[in-house]
């Protein structure tokens, strides 16, 4: 088998084999196959894509060029969700806890932040003690006691991926669908899970600007889980504005803390907590937990309203060496900036618009992103957001408050604040619209 005849094969829009889709990643990550012949196979589908049958066995020889995870010691199904990356996304944080005060087991790998979005590896380790380097059997026996852990990603399982990644960010072919989706899902199943649910953002502080793409790869990754033999399905959610409304590590873990508190059903207005519940009410269903997805919402809404989801955060966070006090007592534990700074409006009107990106890099140019995966972050770092889509507003008035203990960059993050509100004069309508879709199939 010659890799050219592959190139060339995948040049005229033919289908590639799984043996022949081996062939190359195989010999890519043994450094058998040139970067420049793996780039050219690259820039090929970029232009010719895949089939749903070649995306499938794509992933499935990427994930066996490492290790994967056997769940199979803990009964039932695991459950999982991924998120394609936004701005103020905690919803991991309610989520995860959530699931498992609903019965269901969230054994889950995740990964740090990078650019303009955050990531819940971050976000936990703002918690003092809070471990994510839990070992095979130590993440498995804490699944079976409590429901639910939480990992980082380890070189050792799916390096395809990484070296891959690596090569198309250097040969403009990141944006391709196939290769994307082929890329999140090896790593979800890899990980283990049996139900995989993803949430594919959609706006401009998402990878994914438009719904028709956002719709093209949610269906290429439902696909390509389904094919593999998970039971898997996609939202298509709203990223124009941002989900939460603190953006940062420290500071999305004081929210999640918040939103878990007892609460009537009336009071889950938060966008952040809606969506919790609707990715909750899908699992619940999928699994097979729930008859139907209405019933999966009426048992999350139930788990998340009388405070067991809170009672399982707690756990969680004690479980993995964190102190559970911090859930009583926020203020006293987590990380705090040493300086606050209030961006109030220049005029009075109505948000007609804050987009979610300025906002995004508002928070990493203060110290809560990082550029490359390396870099050091400030957990204590980020933006308040006190007006959103749709709010009145008056001159004097707060719009965001930034959080920073490094002010090199407060400048720009401040001009990228300004950047993200549009305010007029005539009443604008708050979005309605946060769940934009979905694939089931």
């Amino acid at each position: 088998m010659r890799t050219n005849d592959l190139i060339w094969k995948k040049r005229e829009g033919q289908e590639l084999t799984e043996e022949e889709l081996h062939h190359l990643i195989a010999g890519y990550v043994k450094n058998e196959i040139e970067d420049y012949q793996v780039a050219a196979w690259a820039m090929a589908v970029f232009f010719q894509g895949m089939t749903a049958k070649e995306q499938a066995a794509l992933t499935k020889v990427m994930i066996q060029s490492g290790e994967q995870l056997d769940l199979s010691p803990i009964e039932g199904l695991k459950v999982d969700k991924h998120s394609t990356g936004g701005v103020g996304d905690l919803t991991t944080l309610l989520l995860v806890p959530l699931l498992a005060a609903m019965g269901l087991k969230v054994a889950k790998m995740s990964g740090r932040g990078l650019g303009h979005t955050g990531g819940t590896i971050d976000k936990l380790e703002s918690i003092p003690g809070f471990r994510v380097d839990l070992g095979r059997e130590e993440f498995i026996q804490q699944v079976r006691r409590w429901n639910l852990a939480l990992i980082g990603q380890t070189k050792e399982m799916v390096p395809a991926d990484g070296k891959l990644y690596e090569l198309r960010d250097v040969t403009a072919t990141v944006e391709s669908i196939p290769l994307i989706a082929s890329s999140i899902m090896s790593k979800k199943i890899a990980a283990g899970a049996d139900v995989i649910m993803l949430d594919v953002k959609v706006g401009n502080g998402a990878f994914m600007k438009s719904l028709a793409e956002g719709r093209k790869l949610a269906k290429a990754m439902v696909q390509i889980g389904n094919q593999l033999g998970r039971r898997t399905a996609a939202v298509l959610t709203s990223m124009d504005q941002p989900l939460g409304n603190m953006i940062g590590n420290a500071l999305e873990v004081r929210e999640a803390i918040e939103l878990l508190q007892p609460k009537s059903v009336e009071q889950v207005t938060d966008d952040a907590l809606l969506l919790t519940v609707e990715l909750a009410a899908r699992i619940s269903y999928l699994a097979g937990q729930s008859a139907s997805i209405e019933e999966g919402k009426e048992k999350a809404l139930e788990t998340l309203c009388t405070g067991c989801a809170l009672q399982s955060f707690r756990q969680w966070i004690e479980a993995q060496g964190g102190v559970g006090a911090v859930v009583e007592d926020p203020d006293r534990y987590l990380p705090k900036a040493q300086n606050k700074e209030v961006i109030v409006s220049a005029q009075s009107g109505y948000v007609k618009s804050l987009q979610a990106l300025p906002i995004g890099k508002a928070a990493s140019l203060l110290g809560a992103g990082r550029i490359l995966k390396g870099d050091a972050i400030d957990l204590a770092a980020g933006v308040i957001i006190y007006k959103r889509q749709g709010h009145k507003v008056e001159a004097g008035e707060p719009l965001a408050e930034i959080h920073y203990n490094d002010g090199q960059h407060r400048k720009e993050a401040l001009q990228e604040i300004a950047k993200a509100y549009e305010i007029v004069e005539e009443p604008v309508p708050a979005p309605t619209a946060l769940l934009l879709g979905e694939v089931m199939l």
